[in-house]
């Protein structure tokens, strides 16, 4: 079964005369995804891009540890386990080549998660080891995604 996915992606960087020298226009795009609020983007700053904007390797970092903490919600609310926080910093390790080409190389989630007192922690973190086989996003890479999770009770 099929899913399909759009979005529009408008570079809003002209200054007034398009590409016509390299250094003459900004890095700058908007995306707007139909019905939700647009998502103003730059490069990465490493590349002269403007540090308060989201850049593609930011979203695509997100977007694995927002499927990842979807996926251990579902199955922490299957298994009866009660989840009052979750708070990931993930860290994605690339390389750029001499060349000028880049990609991940792996990715660290790092999640945070508040249990309810008496949560069983081992079964807590053995949920992590499922949420690889069903992650559209995990599926989707193709370099390794780990993770070191953090847990605390708390209400």
């Amino acid at each position: 079964m099929g899913h399909d996915f759009t979005s529009e992606i408008v570079w809003t960087g002209n200054r007034g005369e398009g590409t016509r020298n390299y250094r003459g226009y900004d890095r700058i795009w908007d995306v707007a995804v139909p019905g939700k609020a647009v998502i103003h983007c730059s490069n990465d700053p490493a590349l002269g891009g403007d540090p308060s904007k989201m850049n593609p390797e930011d979203l695509l970092l997100s977007a694995l540890s927002a499927c990842h903490m979807l996926w251990y919600l579902h199955y922490a609310s299957d298994a009866g386990l009660v989840v009052t926080g979750y708070r990931d910093r993930p860290l994605g390790r690339g390389e750029v080549l001499p060349s000028g080409a880049g990609r991940f190389v792996a990715a660290e989630l790092r999640p945070e998660i508040t249990v309810a007192p008496g949560t069983d922690l081992a079964a807590a973190d053995a949920i992590h080891g499922r949420i690889h086989a069903v992650c559209f996003i995990a599926r989707s890479v193709n370099f390794p995604v780990t993770y070191a999770a953090s847990y605390r009770e708390g209400a």
